[in-house]
Parts: structure tokens; sequence; C-alpha cells
């Protein structure tokens, strides 16, 4: 296992649209493995594989207290999403810092491979349903400040680059 560099916001490199995977191997096992390790480090509840330049169609999420329920979601597929929508806070490890309200559906249903290359569908809703989503969005090249005003974007923007720069 080991620890993925993860791109900051605004690295283009985010905005790539990730491809399906075609074969869940031990490549792709091994990606899982390293995600999870660099989600629970950072720490997070999730983590797309685009987040650390590998832009393959990968979503490591745990949304316990605990940080024992880890479920890797590979080629996921929105199949559902409630007409209800909530307002929650998010936050991002690729804008680190920075936590804002963005509307999303309550409720979806996800269809996705797992680790063995098996199909499942699950039904979520609270703070998974809105990591799947923030997730996803991830792998469509697209960070959740995207949904925020283009001055609050801007600010983000320039926060992020004096960061760097202090590095």
């Amino acid at each position: 296992m080991a620890l993925l560099n993860i791109l900051n916001y605004p690295d283009k490199r985010l905005h790539k649209i990730a491809k399906p995977v075609e074969a869940v191997n031990d490549r792709i096992r091994r990606l899982v493995s390293d995600m999870a390790e660099t989600m629970y480090a950072a720490p997070g509840v999730g983590l797309a594989a685009t987040q650390v330049d590998v832009h393959e169609r990968v979503i490591v999420i745990d949304v316990s207290e605990t940080h024992d329920e880890l479920q890797a979601f590979i080629n996921p597929e929105i199949l559902w999403s409630s007409d209800e929508k909530k307002l929650s806070e998010e936050g991002c490890l690729s804008v680190p810092g920075i936590y804002d309200d963005v509307e999303r559906a309550e409720k979806v249903r996800v269809r996705a491979l797992n680790e063995k290359g098996e199909t499942f569908e699950l039904d979520c809703e609270g703070l998974l349903a809105v990591c799947i989503q923030h997730e996803m969005d991830h792998l469509m090249g697209r960070v959740f400040v995207e949904y925020l005003s283009s001055l609050k974007q801007t600010r983000i923007k320039s926060k992020m680059k004096k960061l760097a720069h202090a590095m």
C-alpha cells in the first residue's frame, strides 16, 4: 500500500473525465487499497481516482464513524435520484480548508462493481448519498466549488494558489 498524491484545485487534471475500468484486476485492487490508505490518512470520507491523477472510474468511500466500512465503487452509475433536494455542507480533499453548501439529491441508487468485479446496487441517503454524488462529479471532471457563485470560485482559486506558493 502507498500514500498517493492528492491534486489540489484548480489543477487542470481535476477536470479530466475518467474512463471506465476495463477489468477489475490486481492493478485496480491495488489502486483501491492505495486510495483507501490515502483517504484515511488525509483524513477524508471519500476519494475519486481523478483526485490522485488516475483517470479511471474508481471511488472509495467510508462514511462510518469508526472508519472501518470501506466501500469501493468501480464504474459507478447513478440509476435514480430523488426529486427531493438537500443542502449540505461539503468539503473536498482537493480543496483543503474550504467548506460550503451544495444542493444535491437527497437519495440516490447507484450501480457499480466491487473489488471482485461483481455488480451491485445500493440505495443511498444522507452523507453516503452526498458522498456518492460528490465523488462521481470528480469522475466527470467537476469539483464541488463549481456549484458555487463565480465570486466564491474566484476567491477559492486565489486562496488555493496562494497556499500552493507558500508550500
